[in-house]
């Protein structure tokens, strides 16, 4: 239920309603948005905000909707279900186009991944259920193109009959011509009629313009005469017989093309109900649509809805001040102040159902209140609202206002007594899922009855459990919040000392009205001043003094404990991130270590066997004692300076304990053999080691050219295979790389870093290892932030795929087009379209030929004459 009957006009719903009609694209959606209603039903609500929630996404998305031709032919339709009734040529255009629109609307909804029960997950589920069962007639859309061309005009081949009688109807025509011009080149060498007079028309009839003293020299019939008698316009007698035959084929012409409109609504007849059904899907994705754009506008989100009675309002803001202030802020003269709707928390919750809002006059609480019902009544209507993601919502069944003044002389009402008349209906529709909204409760009468009175409603409403937002001035109501649970005090804040309103709202203490700081500021006499707080009483005066000290000092305590808890956040931060480098750095030492270990490990495993080899040869050859000298120092110079190497890798500490194996190895003694043989040995040794790694160098190499050659015959198979999902990619003449996410054999959709794009198959090309290597250290090099990639997504979001340069200087249209163009191969656009206009074509050249010298342009051309003609430039990427 809401009450009263104007109160979409009292929150300010009309507004929103118009703003709503303004961007639907036809009467079709624009007769939904006055149909839109307030429901109660939960499951209705949330389907309609997924509805705009998938349409803000499909926005969002690269993809353009296809909702290009949207017409309302419905009446045309419902006209020819009487027989013999047809459409006109144009209606029929106009049906063939929208219900092409219905097509790929219906398709484009549809798609979707398939499951392996054979299930589709579509990608739009809530706004595939609206499209699920439209019946599309593409055997209808079919026959209209080939009766129909596409300028709307009837084809000459829509039947044999019909061809025959147009080129009869163009011969004559051509001899008319030819005939009449032969008589006025008579007559003009005659003098009869000037030089530049041509043939015109004249009802549907060729004649000549002449003189009036001239007209007899011309036999003929005189059809018409100027508007100032200076001019006669003859048709000759040779033609009128050829004019009279032309008139009967064109009179046959209308004939036949009545009677091929009345055959194709036959076809159309037996399925006019399902073609409105039809249309009713088109209305109601015009309406979707509209709200989502007005969503865009408020900067509005879907929140979900519960069942149960709440509101959580996280930064609400009221879109209609909003816009407001923006439409001021663009026409202000000065643009740097910024005007701009302060965001409202509001809690109403089971616990506190009853909001009491008090503080000073001009401080917020009508517009907190208008606030509350207009957003309330937006979501049980099923559009978007400003407010964080965070909020939280529920449902109501009633809603009620009582705001402004509804004093009526008609029915002998004061302001007072409709304030009452509205309070009595409250009272009894009041429920646990009524929400009831009243500003300046109890005001209209005197004081201290009318105090008394909002009271007793007020605990009314609190008996039946009723939800309420009551803004007042009254000390007694402020009272009875804080003595009655399930009653909460709310104060719109306000600025002491620099004497102005915060407009925000703190929940759970009362506000002070600040009559006294206001009416000193206003400039009353402090006389005036002083004799009214005598009169109020200084109990009172201080009363409120000491209120609006409690809510001063409560805001600054509020402040320094948001403080503290953001240092302690911080200092929480901070102490995690040393504990965790403390933790890598204790790993890291360890490992370090270990690995020190084992390497002096093996060098002291290396020497001791080298070591022991060498002692068994001078066993067995029995060397001299000079021999053995200096096979013992090339063996102690060959462990020094393998345990050097290793002490440069540890620390200094290590490299006199290094040093010790070295010494007793160089004092062990045993057998002795010859400097020949040992010099043949260490010679030995040392041709083996040269193989081994000459050996070692060449089977690499072996394998690196074994690896190039099965790389380069791998790159050249995958240069050659066709172009499949997951394959690495990039745009011929680019050097982005992208990765193919799926792909139907033309089309192929490619995410580029963070952005998904559809492009033709044949615009892409594989990407070898190299470039992908190569590309990854570009993006390693380049780290591109968040502010970036933003941007690139606000180009796309905000795309256009035209640009008009009329008007233009050729430079400045040139830097449009170039901007224009790289937006274009960023978004992955096919086509776009450029207006300069036709003029002297200087403008049209330039921008062509510049064209023509990008790479990602393949084709350059004027549209058609329909739409534009030489004064667009279609491009093509």
């Amino acid at each position: 239920m809401i009450y009263p009957n104007n109160f979409e006009q009292k929150i300010g719903f009309n507004e929103i309603r118009t703003l709503l009609r303004e961007r639907c694209l036809s009467t079709l959606g624009k007769e939904q948005v006055d149909l839109m209603e307030f429901s109660t039903d939960t499951e209705q609500v949330n389907r309609w905000l997924a509805e705009v929630r998938e349409f803000r996404l499909i926005q969002e998305g690269t993809e353009p909707f296809p909702l290009d031709n949207v017409f309302d032919v419905r009446e045309s339709v419902a006209r020819i279900r009487l027989e013999g009734t047809y459409m006109e040529e144009g209606e029929l255009f106009d049906l063939k186009r929208s219900m092409e629109t219905i097509i790929a609307v219906v398709r484009f909804l549809s798609m979707g991944d398939e499951l392996p029960n054979g299930d589709i997950n579509h990608t739009y589920p809530a706004l595939y259920a609206l499209s699920d069962g439209v019946a599309t007639f593409p055997l209808l859309v079919q026959r209209i193109s080939q009766i129909i061309d596409k300028f709307g005009k009837m084809r000459d081949t829509a039947s044999p009959d019909l061809l025959q009688i147009r080129r009869e109807l163009a011969r004559m025509e051509g001899s008319i011509s030819r005939t009449l011009n032969s008589i006025l080149r008579l007559a003009q060498s005659e003098g009869v009629v000037e030089r530049d007079v041509t043939p015109t028309l004249r009802d549907g009839r060729l004649v000549i313009p002449v003189a009036p003293g001239m007209k007899r020299k011309i036999s003929g019939i005189v059809h018409d005469e100027s508007a100032t008698g200076k001019t006669v316009f003859i048709e000759p007698t040779e033609v009128v017989e050829a004019n009279n035959k032309v008139r009967e084929l064109e009179n046959e012409e209308r004939k036949e093309i009545i009677r091929i409109l009345r055959e194709f609504a036959k076809q159309v007849r037996p399925n006019v109900r399902e073609i409105l059904d039809s249309y009713h899907f088109l209305a109601l994705i015009d309406f979707v649509r509209a709200k989502a754009e007005l969503a865009r506008t408020f900067k509005a989100i879907e929140p979900k809805v519960g069942a149960e009675p709440h509101v959580d309002f996280i930064r609400a803001i009221h879109p209609l001040l909003q816009l407001s202030l923006s439409r001021k802020q663009r026409t202000a003269e000065n643009n740097d102040v910024p005007l701009a709707v302060v965001p409202l928390d509001i809690q109403i919750t089971k616990e506190k159902r009853l909001l009491i809002i008090s503080g000073p006059n001009a401080g917020g609480k009508s517009v907190c209140l208008k606030t509350i019902g207009l957003l309330q009544y937006m979501l049980q209507c099923g559009l978007s609202i400003p407010v964080d993601e965070r909020s939280m919502v529920g449902m109501f069944k009633n809603l009620m206002i009582d705001i402004g003044d509804e004093q009526s002389i008609e029915n002998d009402l004061s302001t007072y007594s409709s304030h009452l008349m509205n309070m009595k209906n409250m009272m009894k529709q009041a429920n646990p899922y009524t929400l009831i909204l009243i500003d300046e409760f109890g005001t209209g009468t005197e004081p201290q009855i009318g105090g008394a009175i909002a009271e007793s409603v007020l605990k009314q409403f609190w008996k039946k459990q009723a939800w309420a937002v009551i803004t007042t001035h009254y000390q007694n109501l402020k009272h009875f919040a804080e003595d009655h649970k399930g009653v909460a005090n709310g104060a719109m804040l306000y600025d002491r000392h620099e004497m102005r309103p915060l407009f925000q709202l703190a929940i759970g203490r009362p506000g002070s009205s600040f009559a006294i700081e206001i009416a000193r500021k206003t400039g009353i006499p402090e006389e005036v001043i002083s004799d009214a707080s005598e009169i109020v009483g200084s109990d009172y005066i201080q009363s409120d003094k000491y209120l609006q000290d409690i809510v001063r000092d409560k805001r600054y305590w509020e402040a320094k404990r948001q403080t503290v808890h953001g240092h302690e956040k911080e200092l929480e931060r901070t102490i995690a991130k040393y504990e965790k480098e403390i933790e890598e750095l204790r790993q890291s030492r360890k490992e370090i270590i270990k690995k020190a270990k084992a390497e002096a490990e093996e060098i002291i495993r290396e020497s001791n066997k080298r070591i022991e080899n060498v002692i068994r040869e001078i066993r067995q050859q029995q060397a001299e004692k000079e021999a053995t000298k200096r096979l013992r120092q090339e063996l102690a110079e060959y462990e020094e300076a393998m345990l050097n190497d290793s002490v440069a890798q540890l620390n200094e500490k290590n490299k006199a304990k290094a040093k010790k194996p070295a010494n007793k190895a160089a004092m062990r003694e045993g057998g002795l053999m010859t400097d020949e043989e040992l010099k043949a040995k260490i010679e030995k040794i040392k041709n083996r080691k040269e193989r081994h790694e000459r050996h070692v160098k060449e089977k690499e190499e072996r394998k690196q050219t074994a690896a190039e050659s099965l790389k380069a015959a791998t790159e050249k198979r995958a240069k050659n295979r066709p172009i499949g999902n997951g394959d690495t990619v990039r745009i011929k003449g680019l050097t982005s790389v992208g990765k193919v996410e799926t792909t139907d054999g033309k089309q192929a959709t490619v995410i580029f870093g963070g952005m998904r794009t559809k492009m033709a198959v044949s615009r892409l090309e594989h990407v070898d290892t190299a470039t992908i290597e190569e590309t990854k250290k570009q993006f390693q090099a380049y780290n591109y932030s968040r502010q970036t990639r933003e941007t690139i997504d606000q180009h796309r979001s905000q795309f256009k795929q035209e640009l008009d340069v009329r008007g233009m200087r050729t430079d400045e249209a040139l830097n449009q087009v170039q901007y224009f163009i790289d937006d274009a191969i960023l978004v992955g656009a096919s086509q776009v379209r450029i207006l300069h206009g036709k003029g002297n074509g200087i403008l049209r050249t330039m921008i062509r030929q510049f064209l023509h010298s990008i790479p990602n342009v393949t084709n350059c051309r004027d549209e058609h004459v329909q739409f534009g003609g030489a004064g667009i430039t279609v491009v093509e990427l």
